[in-house]
C-alpha cells in the first residue's frame, strides 16, 4: 500500500508544502494509527516538492509518485517508489527513491557501507545500500516481478548536497542498479539515469496499480537461498513425532496444492519437544522444493533471534520471518505454508495501542493467519500462554477451523528434549505450579537434570556463576513482581530487582547494547545477559543451561500449596486489564512461572524472598 499517489505533475499543481504534510498525516492516521515526528514532516515539506520539480523538469511529470510506499508483509516504507513504463521495454518499471536532506556526510571510520552526518552523528548505514535493500525485499515479495528481473531500480536523492566534495567519502559505495547515489549538483545525471527506466510522457498508472494490487509471497531466489542456508545447515536431527510432524505437513502441502484444498495443521508440545525444529525444517525442506513459506512469531525476542541465526551468512534470509500481525491484508492463500511458531501468543486481534478506533475491523488474528495460507501449521504449549488477550488454543484454532468449514489434523508431540529430557521434572513443575491435576509432590531426581533450592539471591547467583566457569550458559529470571524503570540518561541499568541487600537490573528495554548489557530481544542467546533478571517475556522461547528462578511475592505457598497474590504483580500488561477476571489472573500467572521454571537444559534453581515458600520448597526439593 502506498499513503499517497500522485503523478509529479499533479504534486506541483494541487499541494503546497503544508498541504502535502497535512494529507499524509491524516492517511498515516486514520488508515494505521502512525504519527510521525518532526524530522520527518520537514523531510516531507523539502524533499517531495523537490522531487517531483526535478521530475517535471526532465520531462518526467506524468510518473506515478507511490509516497510511504510500504513494503509488503512490514512496516517498514520506501520514501517514494516512482512507476512508469520502460522506454526500452514497454513493460511496468520502477525506481525505489531514498530521500535525505543532508548537506554533507562522511564514511564513519573508514568503512564504506556506513556513515556520520553532521548533527546527527553516525553510524547510519549507506544510504545506496539502504535503498538496495529495500530493492531486494520488494523484487523478493512483489509476486508482480516474479519474472521480470529489470523492472526495479533505486536511487539515493541527497538533494541538498550542491558541492561534490561535501559527500566525497560515500562515493566509494559500488554503483549498482538497485543501489546508486545522486545529489543536488549531479541532477542531471539523475534524471538522465531515470529516463533510462521511465519513459517520458507516459503515464504510470497501469504500473502503479499493478505493484499495490501485486500479492506477496516470497519468491523463488529467496527461497533458493534459505534452502541453503536454513535446510542444509540443519543442526537439529528430528525424531518420532517430530519426523511425522514434518512429513506430515510436507504431504498437506502437496495435497492442498493438487486438490485446491485446504487444512489447518496443530503441533502441540511441552517445552523442549521440538516444536522450533520441527519449524525450522518445515521451512528449509519447503524452500529447497520451491514452495512459498514464511515464518512468524508474536514475540520480538523469539523472531530477532532467528532471523539472526538463520539469516547468519544470508541476510535476505532475515525477511522470511515475520509478525502474527503482519498478515491484516495478506490476499487468501497466497502462502503454501505458514509457520506459526509459538502459536500459544495468538492475540484476539492484530490491533495495537496506536490502531484509532474506527479504524479497528474485530477480524480475529486467527481468522487472518488461516486465510493467508493454504496449510496453516499452528506450533504451540496452551500452558505457556502469559498474558490477556493470548488466546492460541488447539481448543480454539480447531473450533476456529471447524466455522470454516475447514479439518484440522492434531500432531501431539511427546518426547522431552529440554530439562535434560527429563519428563518427569516438567511433571513436577506442572503440579508445584498447580497445573497438572496433582498436589505438588517431592523431587527426589531422577538424574537427568538438576534441581537445588538456594537460601539467599547471593546463593543463587553465585551457583550460577559456578557453573558459567565451567563452561555452561546460565540465566536468571524472576516474576514481574518489581517495577522495570527505564535506563538513566548515561545510559545504565537501574538495579530494580532489590531482596535485602541483593539487587540487579532487570535485563535491558533498548534494541542496542547499553554497556555489556545486550538488546532486549537478544538477552537470552547473547554475552552480557547474566548481569540482569529476564521476565517472562524476554524468557519464553529460549534455553540455556541453567536456569535461576526467582519465585516473586505473586506466587507464595500457604495451606499446602501455591496461591497467586494479584496485588503483588506489577506487569503493565496484566495491570491494565480492568475485565481481567481473577481466575484468568490467576492462569497467567501459573503459566508465566511454568514458562520460566521449564527453561533449563541441564538445571534449574529455585528461590523465594518469602521464608513460608522457600520452606516449602526445601520439603519439595529432595534429591537423592
Amino acid at each position: 500500500m502506498t499513503y499517497l499517489r500522485v503523478t509529479a505533475d499533479r504534486l506541483l499543481d494541487e499541494y503546497d508544502a503544508q498541504s502535502l504534510v497535512e494529507t499524509l498525516l491524516e492517511r498515516m492516521l486514520f488508515e494505521r494509527g502512525i504519527t510521525v515526528g518532526d524530522a520527518e514532516q520537514r523531510a516531507w515539506s523539502n524533499s517531495l516538492p523537490k522531487l517531483a520539480a526535478d521530475l517535471r523538469q526532465g520531462g518526467l511529470g506524468d510518473v506515478e509518485m507511490l509516497i510511504e510506499y510500504k513494503l509488503p508483509l512490514t512496516s517498514r516504507r520506501a520514501d517514494v517508489v516512482l512507476a512508469g513504463m520502460h522506454p526500452g521495454t514497454g513493460a511496468p518499471s520502477y525506481v525505489v527513491v531514498e530521500l535525505k536532506q543532508w548537506s554533507s556526510a562522511t564514511a564513519f571510520e573508514d568503512d564504506p557501507n556506513l556513515v556520520s552526518v553532521p548533527h546527527i552523528g553516525g553510524p547510519l548505514l549507506h544510504p545506496g545500500a539502504q535503498v538496495a535493500g529495500y530493492c531486494e525485499y520488494i523484487g523478493d515479495f512483489a509476486r508482480v516481478l516474479r519474472d521480470h528481473e529489470d523492472a526495479l531500480a533505486g536511487i539515493a536523492y541527497l538533494h541538498n548536497v550542491t558541492e561534490p566534495g561535501a559527500v566525497s567519502d560515500l562515493r566509494s559505495y559500488p554503483i549498482t542498479t538497485t543501489g546508486r547515489m545522486f545529489t543536488g549538483a549531479d541532477t542531471d545525471a539523475m534524471l538522465s539515469f531515470l529516463r533510462s527506466r521511465l519513459a517520458p510522457g507516459v503515464r504510470g498508472g497501469a504500473a502503479a496499480d499493478a505493484l499495490l494490487n501485486s500479492p506477496a509471497a516470497p519468491s523463488q531466489q529467496l527461497l533458493a537461498v534459505a534452502a541453503q542456508e536454513v535446510r542444509d545447515r540443519q543442526v537439529f536431527h528430528l525424531l518420532g513425532e517430530q519426523r511425522l510432524a514434518v512429513d506430515t505437513v510436507l504431504h498437506d502441502v502437496e495435497r492442498a496444492r493438487a486438490a485446491n484444498t485446504k487444512r489447518v495443521l496443530v503441533v502441540t508440545g511441552g517445552p523442549g519437544s521440538g516444536k522450533s525444529a520441527i519449524a525450522l525444517a518445515v521451512l528449509g525442506d519447503l524452500a529447497r522444493r520451491g514452495r512459498t513459506v514464511l515464518h512468524a512469531t508474536g514475540s520480538r525476542s523469539f523472531t530477532t533471534t532467528l532471523r539472526q541465526v538463520a539469516g547468519h551468512r544470508a541476510p535476505r534470509v532475515k525477511s522470511l520471518f515475520k509478525y502474527f500481525n503482519q498478515f491484516i491484508t495478506a490476499a487468501p492463500n497466497e502462502i503454501d505454508v505458514l509457520i506459526l511458531d509459538e502459536a500459544h501468543r495468538i492475540r484476539e486481534t492484530s490491533a495495537n495501542r496506536f490502531t484509532k478506533a474506527e479504524n479497528r475491523t474485530g477480524r480475529p488474528q486467527v481468522d487472518e493467519l488461516i486465510s493467508a495460507a493454504r496449510v496453516p501449521l499452528f506450533l504451540l504449549d496452551e500452558h505457556q500462554i502469559v498474558r490477556p488477550g493470548e488466546l492460541g488454543s488447539p481448543a480454539q484454532i480447531r473450533a476456529y477451523a471447524a466455522s470454516l468449514g475447514l479439518e484440522t489434523v492434531h500432531i501431539r508431540l511427546d518426547d522431552q528434549f529440554r530439562c535434560g529430557g527429563s519428563e518427569r521434572y516438567v511433571e513436577w513443575v506442572l503440579d508445584l505450579v498447580g497445573l497438572g491435576g496433582r498436589e505438588p509432590w517431592v523431587w527426589r531426581g531422577d538424574g537427568d537434570f538438576d534441581v537445588r533450592v538456594a537460601e539467599t539471591p547471593w546463593d543463587l547467583e553465585r551457583s550460577l556463576d559456578e557453573k558459567r566457569t565451567q563452561g555452561y550458559s546460565a540465566r536468571m529470571t524472576a516474576g514481574y513482581c518489581w517495577t522495570w524503570s527505564d535506563p538513566t540518561p548515561e545510559k545504565t541499568l537501574i538495579p530494580d530487582v532489590r531482596i535485602g541487600d541483593w539487587a540487579r537490573p532487570w535485563n535491558s528495554k533498548s534494541e542496542r547494547r547499553i554497556g555489556d548489557a545486550p538488546p532486549s530481544q537478544l538477552w537470552a542467546t547473547e554475552e552480557g545477559g547474566f548481569g540482569q533478571v529476564g521476565c517472562v517475556y524476554t524468557a519464553q522461547g529460549f534455553e540455556y543451561d541453567y536456569n535461576g528462578v526467582i519465585l516473586g511475592p505473586d506466587l507464595v505457598w500457604r495451606d499446602g500449596r501455591l496461591v497467586v497474590r494479584r496485588d503483588e504483580n506489577k506487569d503493565p500488561s496484566l495491570k491494565s486489564k480492568k475485565n481481567l477476571t481473577d481466575v484468568r489472573f490467576d492462569l497467567l500467572i501459573r503459566n508465566t512461572y511454568k514458562v520460566l521454571l521449564t527453561r533449563g537444559m541441564a538445571g534449574t534453581v529455585l528461590y523465594s524472598p518469602d521464608e513460608e515458600t522457600r520452606e516449602a520448597l526445601r520439603r519439595l526439593v529432595q534429591p537423592q
